[in-house]
């Protein structure tokens, strides 16, 4: 590069000699030396523009998430091509940095999606990315405002252009989980209500197209959600561990256990590190037509005595405590953090409001689920509330899939913390949580809605 450079200034010095002759020669030296800068100045075409300070790569089985955050907003254009797959982003006034050129180290071999990332100017003061993918795409590139400890991002979540159906996905999925834990599954047996009265849920189902008479069963779904994940890390305790850590572990244990349990299965919303926006989370819930949804959380509050564990149900008339509603502020910040594209258009259940009829009933059925779980959790904890408290969380807001909301125990407090990194107090909170699930479906059958499956 310096050769060309110096080419260049003795090209332009040569000139000025044989414009101006002898005259000026003085001059000469000057041109010269001005050429050199002008040239060097060139060739680092965007000295002066946006640095990307941080980037980060979320592969997961929904979709891929990469962030580049920046002190000010980054300019791009994005585009994709075919023939191969690739998604192409232009950073405009931007500057090849450190970061930006350890993004393509960060792409894992099993990332669904991505298969190379490429960096480089395109042109003076343009970088330009190409994602090589494994295949077609529906891309989502947007940008966020800074928000706690971010600053500017540009958010690329690569989603599949044909996404699998959950429902397909877990039919076809081998029960590797169940024959691990010692053979095949078997429908529940649902017990009568405690009270000996009828429920209107125990009605008899709908039988399904060509199924014969007695060969069907109830198959109980729960929805785990492990709380935040990804851009979004929950609370931090003083220890250094991190909420969407603790309640993964805490989600994939309750998974296998309510897995091994007959006629019952588990969906995870997440089963890694990637963050899911509060609305998918319930979106998933419904698709898979979930009989329960259970939120796992370990949170932090202002005063670090806090401590025990707690449920939470949604409530349509505020929140019943102080610390509820700080707590639901807390936790529906998730989008802001984790970042959610505002122009994607909203699946139209989710536009429903709390006037709808079915919501209050299953308020009702979801603080006595909350109940159940309380009372068990009470036996492995401390309870910070001996009673299911209710407020606005917006992960609850499912009109009819009873739901709640679990804080294990206060990762801001630091006996609390210590117990939640162990497996075996993660164990006890997941085995808790089951038998209140259990207790819950002893005196309050699941509805007919609930998904069949054929006896083996």
């Amino acid at each position: 590069m310096f050769e060309q450079m110096a080419a260049a200034a003795e090209c332009v010095t040569g000139k000025w000699r044989r414009i101006h002759g002898g005259a000026g020669g003085w001059i000469a030296p000057w041109v010269h030396g001005a050429v050199w800068f002008f040239l060097l100045l060139a060739s680092f075409p965007a000295v002066a523009g946006t640095a990307v300070s941080a980037a980060r790569i979320w592969p997961a089985a929904d979709y891929t998430r990469i962030t580049l955050e920046s002190v000010s907003p980054l300019r791009y254009q994005s585009f994709t091509l075919s023939h191969p797959e690739r998604l192409v982003i232009d950073l405009r006034g931007a500057t090849l940095s450190r970061a930006l050129k350890e993004l393509p180290t960060k792409v894992a071999p099993g990332d669904p999606y991505i298969k190379k990332i490429r960096i480089g100017y395109f042109k003076p003061r343009v970088v330009r990315l190409v994602l090589d993918l494994k295949t077609t795409i529906n891309p989502s590139v947007f940008l966020l405002k800074p928000y706690g400890q971010y600053g500017n991002r540009l958010v690329l979540d690569i989603y599949p252009k044909h996404p699998t159906d959950p429902l397909m996905a877990l039919v076809e999925t081998p029960d590797s989980e169940t024959a691990a834990a010692g053979g095949a599954r078997h429908p529940l047996k649902l017990r009568r209500p405690s009270d000996g009265k009828k429920s209107h849920a125990s009605r008899r189902p709908k039988r399904a197209p060509g199924a014969r008479g007695g060969d069907m069963k109830r198959m109980i779904t729960v929805c785990i959600d492990p709380g935040h994940g990804g851009e979004d890390p929950g609370a931090h305790g003083k220890g250094g561990t991190l909420e969407k850590n603790v309640t993964l572990a805490i989600g994939r244990k309750l998974k296998a256990l309510v897995d091994a349990q007959p006629g019952m299965r588990a969906i995870l919303t997440r089963n890694g590190d990637y963050f899911v926006p509060l609305g998918m989370r319930v979106m998933k819930a419904q698709r898979m037509h979930a009989n329960l949804f259970v939120s796992i959380h370990a949170d932090a509050y202002v005063n670090r005595s806090a401590s025990g564990s707690s449920v939470f149900a949604l409530s349509e008339h505020g929140a019943t405590s102080a610390a509820a509603r700080w707590l639901a502020k807390s936790e529906n910040e998730s989008d802001l953090i984790g970042g959610v594209n505002l122009n994607v258009k909203k699946e139209p259940y989710l536009a429903r409001t709390l006037l709808d009829l079915s919501q209050t009933a299953t308020i009702n059925d979801s603080l006595k689920l909350g109940k159940d779980v309380l009372g068990q959790l009470g036996d492995i904890n401390h309870l910070h509330r001996g009673l299911v408290e209710q407020a606005g969380f917006a992960v609850l807001k499912s009109p009819d899939i009873p739901s709640i909301l679990v804080e294990t125990a206060f990762i801001s407090n630091p006996v609390d913390e210590r117990k939640l990194r162990t497996a075996v107090f993660q164990e006890k909170v997941a085995k808790a949580i089951l038998h209140g699930i259990d207790k819950y479906f002893a005196n309050n059958p699941p509805f007919p809605k609930a998904r069949l499956v054929r006896n083996p």
